[in-house]
């Protein structure tokens, strides 16, 4: 049985990625997402929602700000820039803050990763800003982009290390605040239509290159009652999920042995269904006993 996504806990988790150097790339969604990985090698807990709505700290569950945030100047434009990091004894994560999938900064970036230690793994994702701050050739520059994009990833990143792609996830038709700055707001209408061609475009782009996609937008497209109120961001468990999407995928990635609670999960579900309807045919006419 092909499990959607299994359940991973602290210590599911801190096993995966032992000895592992994880990278995040992207906007305030991948943010929320490093942090949910963050929380989750230390304790079982749901992040909070100050913790998804807080930006550019100099510290959350004992990552360190490297750079930008509140080191430098807090702003909602495209130079604004933030790298975290966490390190224990065993694991290494960190973020980098992208307004564009491929600039010159993603280009210090991957000068960053050719340094050691070496990624194992890299998550990335960067759309909204791409398509609606650069102009109105936003989404004709971004296509291009992800093709510059990848190709430096294969010249620059070892051929062991597991690269993931993430769709962009859906926003309300209603979105507001964040890269939606005032000037921009006139684009609301047209974004969804926008994302989803994005997304089918950034598709082929990965797959050609041979590289992973996990579409966030398809597994979240009904989950809509868990997107913050802003339309564009996502609650706490919606977090989880993706947190253990991404773990599910990069198990089978690395042929690492699932939790398996996904499935003890499903497997006690159906067997309680079945003893019901077995149940529920007893006394029934037309139902024969032994």
């Amino acid at each position: 049985m092909k499990v959607m996504s299994d359940i991973f806990l602290q210590e599911d988790i801190s096993n995966l990625l032992h000895n592992k150097f994880v990278v995040f790339i992207g906007d305030s969604i991948v943010r929320a997402i490093y942090k949910d990985i963050v929380l989750l090698l230390q304790k079982n807990q749901y992040l909070k929602d100050g913790h998804l709505r807080a930006k550019g700290e100099m510290s959350f569950e004992k990552d360190e700000l490297i750079e930008g945030g509140r080191k430098g100047i807090m702003n909602n434009g495209i130079q604004y820039r933030e790298v975290r990091q966490f390190k224990s004894d065993w694991h290494l994560v960190r973020f980098y803050f992208a307004t564009r999938c491929y600039n010159t900064y993603i280009e210090s970036v991957l000068a960053d990763l050719q340094e050691q230690p070496k990624p194992d793994l890299v998550v990335m994702n960067s759309c909204l800003w791409d398509i609606s701050r650069y102009g109105k050739c936003g989404v004709d520059e971004y296509k291009r982009n992800l093709v510059k994009l990848f190709d430096r990833f294969q010249e620059t990143l070892p051929p062991e290390c597991l690269l993931i792609w993430t769709s962009t996830l859906p926003i309300s038709k209603n979105a507001r605040g964040g890269f939606l700055v005032p000037e921009v707001e006139f684009m609301n209408s047209s974004l969804r239509l926008d994302i989803l061609e994005a997304n089918f475009y950034a598709r082929e782009v990965v797959v050609k290159h041979g590289y992973d996609m996990v579409d966030l937008h398809f597994y979240l497209r009904n989950q809509l009652h868990r997107r913050a109120h802003d339309g564009i961001h996502w609650d706490m468990t919606a977090h989880r999920r993706i947190t253990n999407l991404l773990l599910t995928h990069v198990s089978e990635a690395w042929n690492e042995k699932l939790p398996g609670r996904s499935l003890r999960r499903q497997s006690l579900i159906a067997r309680d269904e079945n003893e019901n309807f077995v149940s529920n045919l007893e006394g029934v006419p037309g139902h024969w006993e032994e």
